[in-house]
């Protein structure tokens, strides 16, 4: 870089930012850098996260509307969000490969196009000449596209925060991009009810949607000199990395896991997975678990964004600290934080009945706090463990979906009759939700969670100091 640039230069929101200049981090070693325009990267990419969080659960507290005003069952209804699940699966994989193939900028630049083309093709679905089916269909296409969207801005989280962020600053740019989906989920739940008929709603999503599209263009791909040696390596790929799970990765590789890493990573895609499902599937379904037990809709969307928004403050707090002071406790914090989570879960079972509004606050502020706590510490584990840092966030991630697939449906189809006392009621599905993820959080009792990767960026830098020092 040349000695003249102006360090208050416009940031170059191109692939290559060359000129511009390095932050003066007396922590930074010799070789690795820290640029200013990581922040503007962050920003936008969480930006786009959150939107894109906001339309998968959009229907959820509206859902009895929903049905009503376009003349579907519940169970459709449902599947607007299942198509998100179906649709994420696949595409989650792909990041990775759409990362390696062109790049953090062009892959964001995609998602901001599908989250474009689904708002105004939902909103195609709203004029009322249109017969039911064909309105529906387009419901669902939009859904779809906007499917395509959400794991590109969640998967590429902790790949973003591993290229751009040093030890000092990884944890928490991985928190503040992994909570950015459930603040768009809160906020969905928020306004959806709140903002008119379900025609209005989809309007007001659309227009959502389009305003944030143009972030994706302050996203750059890597900087000229990397924070980390981690950061400087090539990115492992994908396909090392199922072959590491398989352990038929060689020893002397990178990618190489030891078999206690390769339990552990199971132990974590398995226990984030039913985690990840049990708030996906509250997100869907809250306006028909609270219903029968006689909640509104603006109530059953206040528990939702209760749920997320406590997790929220308290990911913003603890972050910071497993970043400077709890640096090798992320393992313990799952081991701490997993049967607190599913006893809340639990005790929903008997929590979900009239005139107990207070109770059920209480109990999603604790889901809240515990789960959405533990998202960036799993997501950074999954590095950790795995050094791929965009693989094994696919694969959670996945599994997160695949889960939802299942509780969604499960749940569903565990819905009482209309005969029932109250009618159509969840009591079931409550049941199921949490004997689902007590069956897998006992897990815990068994994971280490070694952070490998922590471990040799440590290393490097303490070798680098030396070699500055002699």
């Amino acid at each position: 870089m040349s000695g003249k640039d102006d360090p208050d230069s416009k940031i170059d929101v191109t692939t290559r930012v060359s000129s511009l200049r390095v932050n003066s981090d007396a922590e930074e070693p010799r070789g690795y850098r820290l640029y200013k325009q990581r922040f503007v990267g962050l920003v936008a990419i969480f930006v786009l996260n959150v939107v894109s969080g906001m339309n998968w659960p959009w229907f959820g507290p509206i859902a009895n509307n929903t049905a009503t005003d376009y003349s579907i069952s519940l169970d459709q209804v449902n599947w607007l969000g299942n198509a998100f699940s179906i649709i994420y699966l696949p595409t989650a994989i792909a990041v990775p490969l759409l990362i390696a193939r062109f790049g953090l900028r062009i892959t964001c630049i995609t998602g901001a196009v599908f989250l474009l083309l689904s708002a105004w093709i939902r909103y195609a679905s709203t004029p009322r000449s249109l017969s039911p089916s064909s309105a529906y269909a387009l419901l669902i296409v939009g859904q779809v596209l906007a499917a395509f969207a959400q794991p590109i801005f969640q998967v590429i989280g902790p790949k973003y925060s591993e290229t751009w962020f040093n030890l000092q600053g990884r944890t928490t740019a991985t928190m503040i991009l992994a909570i950015a989906n459930p603040i768009g989920g809160a906020l969905g739940q928020l306004i959806s009810p709140i903002v008119g008929s379900t025609r209005q709603s989809i309007l007001v999503l659309g227009i959502i949607n389009t305003v944030v599209v143009p972030a994706a263009l302050f996203i750059g791909n890597a900087p000229p000199t990397p924070p980390t040696y981690i950061a400087s390596k090539a990115p492992p790929s994908l396909g090392s990395l199922l072959r590491a799970m398989a352990g038929r990765q060689d020893s002397d590789t990178p990618a190489y896991m030891s078999i206690r890493e390769r339990v552990d990573f199971a132990i974590m895609i398995a226990v984030f997975g039913v985690l990840v499902a049990g708030t996906n599937t509250f997100s869907i379904l809250s306006d028909q678990y609270m219903s029968p037990a006689g909640y509104s809709s603006d109530i059953s969307g206040l528990m939702g964004a209760t749920l997320l928004l406590s997790g929220i403050v308290s990911a913003i707090v603890t972050a910071p600290l497993f970043d400077r002071v709890f640096t090798n406790h992320l393992g313990l914090t799952c081991r701490i934080l997993c049967p607190i989570l599913a006893a809340a879960w639990l005790s929903l079972i008997w929590a979900v009945k009239p005139h107990n509004t207070g109770g059920l606050f209480a109990i999603m502020a604790i889901i809240g706090v515990a789960s959405v706590t533990m998202l960036p510490v799993a997501l950074e584990l999954g590095c950790e463990l795995t050094r791929n840092a965009d693989g094994s966030s696919a694969l959670l991630w996945a599994a997160g979906n695949l889960f939802s697939i299942i509780f969604i449906l499960s749940e569903g189809a565990l819905r009482a009759g209309p005969d029932a006392d109250p009618p159509l009621n969840m009591r079931k599905a409550l049941i199921f939700n949490a004997a689902f993820i007590w069956g897998f959080v006992v897990l815990v009792s068994i994971f280490r969670g070694k952070q490998a990767r922590r471990q040799l960026d440590e290393r490097k830098i303490q070798e680098s100091r030396q070699e500055e020092g002699a």
